[in-house]
Formats: C-alpha cells, sequence, structure tokens
C-alpha cells in the first residue's frame, strides 16, 4: 500500500466515530463472503452514525476508491467483495427504530439481524415473512440489497414486497428518504436540481420512452416468476405510476430492493409485516426414488395451501450423515431416497389441519411418484427444517479440493416450466459428466442446483463458465431468472445482458450513472460487471506445498483443507438467543475477527500464500486465534464441521517453534504437575492460592486476572485415597466393572466428585477399577504443546488398550478430560487400531449411567423421594462430542427431582483462557449472556449443577453460587 494512501487512511480513522482497520489481518478476513471470489479491500470500516457514512463516500470519491456495503458477509454471489473499502454496518447500524403495531410496519437500521427481528416483533403478533437459511444471522439491509425470500416466499412473497421506505445516502454525500408518491409527487420531484432530482428525471426518460415498456416486458422474465433479481428491478417500475395508468404508486424502494448496494448506501428501512402465521404446523416428506419423480410431485402438492415446499436431494441427505447434529435432526428420512419434499401446512385448528394434510397425502399416493409419505409435528418440523437450512454449509462438508460451487443455484422458472426445465438441464450437465446437487425452493420454481467443480484446476475454472454460459442460454429460453434471490453479484452479473436484453442492459447502466456516476458503490456488480472467472479464491494451478503436522487431519486431506471446509456460510455468527454454543467470543465482542469463519479464512489465506518455512508463523494468526476458546462447537454446530479447537491446537504448535512458549504457558500446560507438587503440602499451597497478598503477587507475576479466585488443590488425592481403600465390590457378583479413568482435574482439585463416583457406582453394585495411567493431556493441548499431549496419548493407549472392551469400558468425570480419548487421541496417538477401540469404549460417567438405566440396571427406587428443583449447564466438549441427554436423564432419576437444562452456551471459562488477565472480560461477557442471569433468575432453593470443573469455577466467580457435578447430586440422593 503506497505510503500517500496509508497517510490519508489515518486521517480517515482519525475522524470516523466508529472504526477503520486497514491491517493485513482485517483485510484478509473482509477479502472473502461465501462465494467464491477473492478481493483484498483497501480497508475495512464499521461506521457508527450516517456522518461516518457521509465522510467514507467523499473519501471514497476524492481517492477514487469505492465502497462494498457489507451485512453478515453470507453472500454466495460476490457482492460483498472489492477493491474498496468494505463497510460492515453489522456491529452498530443494528437498532429497532420504531413499531407501528397498527399499520404493521418496522423501522431498523440495516445491521437488525432477520431472527433477532422477528423475536422482537413476536409479543405483537407479528413478523417480518421472508426467511432465508441464513435468518439467524443475515441482516435485513443485505437481504433489501439481495431481495431475499427464502423458504417461505410462496406465502409471504419476497423481500421488496415488503419495503415500504429506505433512508439512504446518496453519491454526492446528500440523503434521500424513497417511499411510495403520487405522480404529482414525481413530477415535482423531476424539476429538482439536486441529485435526487437527476435521479427521478433518469428514471422517468428511460422507462417513459417510446416502445420502452413492450422491450422491457418481451426481453425480462415472465412475471408470474416472483424470485427474479437480474439486474434492476425497471420490470417493476413501469407497472406502476407514472408509467402505468391505474397502477400503484410509484416507489423507488422497488428499485434499490434488488440492487446489492450499488445505487445508494441504506441506512434505515421500513417494513410491511404480517400476521404471526397459523399456530398448528404439519408437514408431509414426500420420499422420491428419482429427482424426476420429485419434480413431478411439485405441481400436485402446489395445489395445496403450502406454506413451504423444499426439495432436498440425495447429495446433501447423505452429507447430513456425517455432520453430529444434522444426524439427529434427520431421523425421519426412510431408507436412502433420491429425494424428499418437505410440504407444511399450517392451521390454527388441527381438525382442518389434519383433513389438509390427508387430502396433500392422498393426491401423492394418487400420483405413484413417491413411495413414502411421514407426517411430522412439533419438533420434527423444527428438526427437518433445520436440516434444509444446513444444505449451504453442508455442501462446504464434502472432502477434497472438488466442492459443489454456486453460480448456477439461483435459476428460477415457472412453476410449469420446472419439470422440463430441469430435465434439460440433467441432460446439458451429462454433457459435462456432472452430477449436480439439487435442493431448495421447488415450490417457487427456483431449485440451487450446483455443478462439482475443483476451482484451483484451471480446466475447471473453463467448465465454471462453459457450464454458467450454458445455463444461462438454457434459462433464457424458458424466459427464467438467472438470479432468483442470492443476486447477480460477480457470478452472475455478466449475463446480465443475454437474460434482460443489450438495450434494457444500457437502461441499468444509465440509471447505475444518474445514481452513482463515479462509480463509488459496489463497482463491478450488475453492470460493468467484473469477470466471473477471476479474482477466484485460488491462483488456478498453483502448487502448495504439504504441510506436515503433529496432529492427524488425514481425514481431511491434510490442514489447508480442514480449514478449506469453511464456505464462508456464516453459521458461527448466530446470536445466543438463537441457541447454540458456536462462537462463543464472537457473541461477547460481535467483531468478524472472532468468529470461526474467520479464525479458518485467515489460516487457509497465510497457509496458501506465505512464503515462511513456517507458514504459521504470522502474528495475524496470533490475533485470529486469541480469543478462540477451543469450545469444539465448530466441529458439530458448524455445518461444514470446520474443527477450529484443532487448527488452534496445530497452530499454536507450529507458531511456538519459531517464537518459543511463554513462561505462563508452560505453568497453565504443566499444572498437572504443579497441582502434584502442591498436593505434597496443600496447606501451605492453599494458604498461597487463597491469602489476598500472595495470591495477588502470583496472579500479578503470571499474567492472571487479579479478579479470579485460585482453585484449590485437595488435601489428599484421589490416587492416595484409592490406595488407602479395598473395593468392596466382588468381581463376579457385580452388575459390572468399569475402569475409571483418574483425570488430572479430578485428582488434585475435585477429588471430593472422584469419591462421589466410586461411592455411587459401588453403591449401584459396579465394581470399579484405577489403574496407572497418564493425565489426558487436556492442558498440552489447549496450550499447543502437541509434543508433550501425544507422548500422553500414546501412554494412555498403551495403558488401557488391553483392558477396554464393550463389557469393561473406560469411564470418565471431567468432560474435557475423558472425551479427549474420543476425540483427539484419534489424532494423535501412534497406535491408531487401539485408539479408535478404546473410544467406541469410552464414556462419560452420565452416559454410562443412563444406559444402565435404559437396560434396566439402575432405577429410582434406589434414590430418595425428596423434593428438588435442579438447573444443570453442560459443558462445551460434552455438547459438542457427546450431548446434554444423559446428565439430564440421570438428574432426573430420583422420583420428585425436576430439572432443566440451561440453554447457556459456553460459560466462558474454558480451562486456562478465562484466567487469562487479557481474556477476563471477554470471560465474563460470554458468561453474562445466558448462563449468569439463568443462575441469577434461580432462588436458594434451586440445585446449580455443571459437569465441568471449569464451568463450576465460573458459576462461583461470576454468580457466587456453587455449582454440584450431577454424580455428586445422584451420590447424595442414595438411600
Amino acid at each position: 500500500m503506497q505510503e500517500s494512501t496509508v497517510h490519508n487512511l489515518k486521517q480517515l480513522a482519525v475522524n470516523l466515530s466508529g472504526e477503520l482497520h486497514y491491517d493485513d489481518l482485517m483485510r484478509t478476513l473482509y477479502a472473502t463472503d461465501a462465494s467464491v471470489y477473492r478481493m483484498l479491500p483497501l480497508a475495512v470500516a464499521l461506521p457508527k452514525t450516517i456522518d461516518d457514512i457521509k465522510m467514507l463516500i467523499r473519501f471514497a470519491k476524492d481517492n477514487q476508491t469505492s465502497l462494498i456495503p457489507r451485512t453478515a458477509g453470507t453472500s454466495l454471489a460476490g457482492q460483498c467483495v472489492g477493491k474498496g473499502i468494505v463497510v460492515d454496518v453489522s456491529k452498530y447500524f443494528n437498532k429497532i427504530l420504531n413499531i407501528d403495531e397498527s399499520a404493521q410496519t418496522v423501522t431498523l437500521q440495516p445491521g437488525v439481524v432477520r431472527d433477532e427481528l422477528n423475536l422482537y416483533l413476536k409479543p405483537f403478533g407479528l413478523f417480518f415473512g421472508p426467511n432465508t437459511s441464513t435468518s439467524n444471522r443475515c441482516m435485513i439491509g443485505g437481504m433489501v440489497g439481495n431481495n431475499s425470500s427464502g423458504t417461505t416466499s410462496i406465502k409471504y412473497g419476497v423481500t421488496r414486497d415488503k419495503v415500504l421506505e429506505l433512508h439512504a445516502v446518496l453519491s454526492d454525500g446528500s440523503e434521500a428518504a424513497f417511499s411510495e408518491i403520487s405522480s404529482e409527487i414525481f413530477t415535482e420531484k423531476i424539476s429538482h436540481d439536486a441529485l435526487e432530482g437527476s435521479i427521478y428525471k433518469t428514471i422517468y426518460r428511460e422507462l417513459s420512452a417510446q416502445g420502452a415498456k413492450e422491450q422491457i416486458t418481451s426481453q425480462f422474465p415472465k412475471p408470474e416468476i416472483h424470485r427474479r433479481n437480474n439486474g434492476y428491478a425497471i420490470d417493476e417500475l413501469i407497472k406502476a405510476q407514472p408509467f402505468a395508468e391505474g397502477g400503484a404508486p410509484f416507489n423507488m424502494c422497488q428499485l434499490l430492493a434488488g440492487s446489492e448496494g450499488t445505487l445508494a448506501f441504506t441506512t434505515q428501512i421500513t417494513l410491511k409485516l404480517d400476521k404471526i402465521p397459523p399456530s398448528q404446523s404439519m408437514m408431509v416428506a414426500a420420499h422420491f426414488n428419482s429427482i424426476e419423480a420429485c419434480l413431478e410431485s411439485v405441481n400436485i402438492v402446489m395445489k395445496h395451501d403450502l406454506f413451504t415446499c423444499e426439495m432436498m436431494d440425495k447429495t446433501i441427505l447423505d452429507l447430513t450423515k456425517h455432520n453430529k447434529m444434522q444426524r439427529e435432526n434427520r431421523r425421519f428420512i426412510q431408507d436412502d431416497p433420491e429425494a424428499i419434499l418437505m410440504c407444511e401446512l399450517k392451521s390454527d385448528d388441527f381438525e382442518p389441519l389434519k383433513n389438509q394434510i390427508d387430502t396433500l397425502i392422498s393426491d401423492l399416493e394418487q400420483s405413484g411418484l413417491s413411495y413414502a409419505n411421514p407426517v411430522l409435528l412439533d419438533d420434527e418440523i423444527e428438526n427437518a427444517n433445520t436440516l434444509r437450512k444446513a444444505g449451504l454449509g453442508l455442501l462446504g462438508n464434502m472432502i477434497g479440493d472438488p466442492k459443489a460451487v454456486a453460480c448456477i443455484e439461483d435459476t428460477a422458472v415457472a412453476l410449469d416450466d420446472l419439470s422440463c426445465y430441469i430435465k434439460e438441464f440433467s441432460k446439458l450437465m451429462e454433457t459435462y459428466n456432472q452430477k449436480p446437487v439439487y435442493y431448495a425452493h421447488a415450490g417457487a420454481g427456483e431449485l440451487h442446483l450446483r455443478p462439482i467443480l475443483n476451482l484451483k484446476k484451471q480446466s475447471d475454472v473453463e467448465l465454471f463458465r462453459k457450464i454458467t454460459t450454458d445455463v444461462a442460454h438454457l434459462v433464457k429460453r424458458y424466459k427464467g431468472s438467472m438470479s432468483g434471490e442470492h443476486g447477480d453479484g460477480i457470478v452472475r452479473a455478466e449475463f446480465i445482458p443475454m437474460m434482460i436484453g443489450a438495450d434494457n442492459y444500457e437502461i441499468l447502466k444509465r440509471i447505475k450513472s444518474a445514481f452513482d456516476p463515479n462509480s463509488i458503490f459496489n463497482p463491478g456488480k450488475i453492470v460493468d460487471a467484473f469477470p466471473m472467472d477471476k479474482a477466484l479464491r485460488y491462483e488456478p494451478d498453483a502448487e502448495i506445498s504439504e504441510i506436515k503436522t503433529v496432529l492427524d487431519f488425514s481425514s481431511s486431506q491434510g490442514i489447508l483443507r480442514e480449514a478449506e471446509k469453511c464456505n464462508g456460510s456464516g453459521d458461527c455468527r448466530k446470536l445466543p438467543e438463537f441457541g447454540g454454543t458456536m462462537c462463543p467470543s464472537y457473541r461477547a465482542t460481535r467483531n468478524e475477527k472472532d468468529t470461526t469463519r474467520a479464525r479458518a479464512n485467515a489460516l487457509r489465506e497465510f497457509l496458501s500464500t506465505s512464503n515462511k518455512v513456517n507458514k504459521f508463523d504470522h502474528k495475524e494468526l496470533k490475533e485470529v486465534f486469541d480469543l478462540c476458546l477451543s469450545c469444539k462447537a465448530c466441529a458439530s454446530e458448524c455445518p461444514s464441521s470446520v474443527d477450529v479447537a484443532s487448527l488452534k491446537a496445530e497452530f499454536q504448535y507450529q507458531y511456538q517453534k519459531a517464537n518459543g512458549t511463554s513462561l505462563r504457558t508452560k505453568l497453565f500446560a504443566y499444572n498437572n504437575s504443579l497441582n502434584g507438587f502442591g498436593s505434597h503440602f496443600p496447606r501451605l499451597t492453599n494458604f498461597m492460592f487463597s491469602n489476598s497478598f500472595t495470591a495477588s503477587v502470583l496472579k500479578k507475576s503470571f499474567g492472571i486476572a487479579a479478579q479470579r479466585t485460585l482453585p484449590l488443590v485437595s488435601s489428599k488425592s484421589l490416587s492416595k485415597i484409592v490406595k488407602g481403600t479395598i473395593n468392596k465390590i466382588d468381581k463376579d457378583t457385580c452388575i459390572k466393572e468399569v475402569y475409571l479413568f483418574n483425570d488430572e482435574f479430578t485428582n488434585h482439585l475435585d477429588t471430593s466428585v472422584g469419591v462421589d463416583a466410586i461411592t455411587l457406582l459401588e453403591a449401584l453394585n459396579y465394581k470399579v477399577t484405577l489403574v496407572e495411567h497418564s493425565e489426558s493431556g487436556r492442558s498440552f493441548l489447549s496450550k499447543g504443546l502437541l509434543e508433550q499431549a501425544k507422548d500422553v496419548a500414546n501412554k494412555n493407549v498403551y495403558a488401557f488398550k488391553s483392558l477396554i472392551f464393550e463389557e469393561t469400558p473406560l469411564l470418565g468425570i471431567e468432560p474435557s478430560a475423558i472425551l479427549t480419548f474420543r476425540d483427539e487421541y484419534l489424532r494423535l496417538a501412534d497406535d491408531k487400531s487401539s485408539a479408535a477401540h478404546i473410544a467406541k469404549h469410552t464414556f462419560l460417567i452420565e452416559e454410562f449411567i443412563k444406559q444402565e438405566i435404559d437396560l434396566g440396571n439402575i432405577t429410582s427406587s434406589q434414590f430418595t423421594s425428596e423434593v428438588k428443583t435442579i438447573k444443570f449447564h453442560g459443558h462445551c466438549h460434552q455438547k459438542a462430542l457427546a450431548n446434554q441427554a444423559s446428565s439430564f436423564a440421570i438428574l432426573n432419576l430420583p422420583e420428585h427431582y425436576s430439572v432443566t437444562i440451561i440453554n447457556s452456551g459456553c460459560c466462558g471459562m474454558a480451562g486456562s483462557f478465562g484466567y487469562e488477565k487479557e481474556h477476563y472480560d471477554v470471560s465474563m461477557q460470554i458468561g453474562e449472556q445466558t448462563l449468569f442471569p439463568a443462575i441469577r433468575r434461580g432462588g436458594d432453593d434451586i440445585v446449580i449443577s455443571a459437569n465441568g470443573t471449569s464451568c463450576r469455577h465460573q458459576i462461583k466467580d461470576g454468580t457466587g453460587r456453587n455449582a454440584l457435578h450431577p454424580i455428586s447430586i445422584l451420590k447424595q440422593a442414595l438411600l
């Protein structure tokens, strides 16, 4: 970057009330969206005020650069990438400003999340209808820019139908408000000399020209296709006054919706709302043996009053088998269908709804096209919809370089044309030896069709263009829309002249020039398009050397491809109110830098482009991984299953090879050895840890947050206690023999929980055996000391491989420790076969007890009839690698215990993370999101339970409450 440019950016940063970043890391993170494109921007701005936006416009004009508006960055067509300044409104322009309940309207800023808006509207009985698969993180500004629609468009229309008014800053820095206006006001605006007047003059001149209406009507997509987004919507404007006598009032919002931020910078949006849908839902998930049969059924089912009609093909369905969360959501799938059609009906009354469902099934059965028609209710519908929404992310889960590429995925045709169009499309794909992916909005005539291409190869880049071009010609023959809801962006903008005709395209160019004569706003999109096969994420045919790692990433074909699984769908930007755990640090900071996506993108970038011998040796990578809590939620909640915890561990190891390991890192990594030493002198150790003066000195010396309490060592380790007792359970008369893993946290810090576990299991007639073994290695893993972690893994695999079988399982108390056997050991151990065998028979102690309950070996009669209310918080690793159902089940074992699982995400402690002084504030912010408030709302009579040692410490520090391990609660409940 030139010195003069840096100087100008520095001055701009000083003047903005918001943020401006032009460092390499932030530019890298904003160089991509969810598309295949990559352009390194000049800078990234996060404006706080309209004056900031005006300042950015002046800067762009004076410095001959551009502004690329961005919200969640989930665009599939490359709308959010560019070489100018990316302007991210998600952090500060995110307020709901006003609701008019009687008029059913809401006014808000563009950074409001779609589902967040609907949560706000729910008490008013209203909602915003358009519903994209990214609805829990996509924002209204982006939906307006793309004219998004989603699953509900067959019932509630598209975003353009809902936009009543837009406030925007124009390219000269002036402000304008666009809404419905009469012909008289339109005429008055034409007479104005300002830029707004010039815009209206151009619109009038272009659309009232002789033959313009006929030209537009004849060349644009069929009007019955409600998902049509080719260029600017002049085909909508010609239906309004003054261009159509008796037409609707003119509203410039019709043009701005779908304009992808190329005409003006939106700062405020007013939307028309709908009444909340009927309360009762039922869904028929019709199963088909062929794509053709599925599509032939669309017209049959669409004769019913459906709310959604969504398709998923076998490619997507097969990918759901390999994602932990989606495996649970696909339980309704019967056999192995080539496609399913999800048809949802709603009503406020059950009987009419049941009759509608019966009629729909009858029609399907009479057609003979489907082989199964299961009916889904309640949570089953939610699970099925979640499965469908995960489709985009799941496509990133394809192992290797070939991926399902977004280029022809947005085509829409009239419903009557759909089956014939897809038949022709399929024949076309056969000529390219392609078996594309089919999914999404069948009921709207739009399927997200994707070819499988390797865009790292020049030959496939050429196919990328050829296939897109051929499909564009096919869509044009059906008078369809090449861009249904994902927008033109870079990938389809080149084809707009073909889709709407060259003369109409020239109208679009003149409209763009009237709005934005200096091409400040998002250039290269819609008009004067960037080439669709340039500026890709990878340089075609570039050689990338193999990267050696300690952790085994062979299942993903290497660490680089593990990072590349992230396709940018942005699930990691989901807010706490929508459940799950991913991504705790983003939820606290709302900074893109702190997302799973950012970490994967940054690692991909540097591993692909670095010229260093050690490609991990970049301070930017250290910065982007800094706030990763290694919660592992991404491994299960990310549809692409990007395992950032493993990526971070490997990064830390490689980075420390080049830069050394700090004393504090070693202190935390070797805490088991230090605790073992301290346990020889427990009173002195605990005095040092608890005395305000000595504790303060220790914390200050090692960079530990002053506000933290230091964990105290037990007066006697569990290993010593066990050695001093005689196991009274007879191996011949016990129900089962189990091995208990004496993890380092239980052994030295939470010994009482270990004693409770042994007492409980023996009281229930299980023989508990402890053997000599090493620590779990969790602390080494969390600090990137992978050679030490590998040594531990090998020792433990050797210690247990001849002991652990189905009839003699391995049980663990601390989730982060025992679950290393089921996770990291599979990547670390040299004896992979034995590690996999042990993993198969390794369980959290709650999982084991639940299995025994299910077998009838443990019953409620063995426990108290006392009444208790319990709130349970599960460990992140349990949520990611197991589930909370087992903890819930065992806590409910006593007959009168009432248990609630706190929908809490991550507690924020995450081992040493919350102790480190620079992370303390973020740690507590994470706790304050849902966990701490939920605990505070509970009275003193409510028992708080948490099975993670870090979680219990965080709860104590954050709320003053003592949380108990579920095993301790169950032990206390023994008769």
